[in-house]
């Protein structure tokens, strides 16, 4: 896979359901329809591919057990995770904690993060560009990507 890409909007209905954007749902490889969503690392969702995922659980299952480390970054990265799957109609239902959790209004914003797709509150993922000068993403991007291109 050489990794999604793109920003999509969708809004949530009073189901909690959203549909799935058509420019996202292109990327996904033919007849994708089940995903594992999890809480993300900042407050957002993270919407896995299953593929995507079993790999990620694939290098998870490796870990030293005996490492209190291992045994809490588990818990809070598996910690409601959850399968959900499209409907007939190509929508998706986010569980009410996971919702909640990242804050997640009637506007919500699909961001690509390679092999994953991050779910944002669309003002929250808005402010986050706002609060981030181009001054700053160069920095980063210097000290992220130095010697790797």
């Amino acid at each position: 896979m050489n990794g999604f890409h793109g920003e999509y909007e969708a809004t949530i209905d009073a189901k909690g359901r959203f549909l799935l954007p058509g420019g996202l749902k292109k990327q996904l490889p033919e007849g994708e329809g089940r995903f594992i969503l999890s809480r993300g690392f900042e407050k957002c969702l993270t919407l896995y591919p299953l593929k995507s995922w079993e790999e990620i659980i694939s290098r998870i299952s490796q870990l030293n057990d005996f490492d209190p480390k291992v045994r809490q970054f588990r818990r809070q990265f598996l910690g409601g995770a959850t399968e959900i799957e499209l409907d007939a109609a190509g929508r998706m239902l986010l569980p009410g904690s996971l919702k909640e959790y990242a804050g997640l209004g009637k506007d919500i914003v699909l961001a690509a993060a390679m092999d994953r797709f991050e779910i944002w509150d669309a003002g929250k993922y808005k402010q986050l560009f706002e609060d981030f000068s181009p001054e700053a993403f160069s920095s980063l991007a210097q000290e992220v990507m130095a010697g790797k291109i």
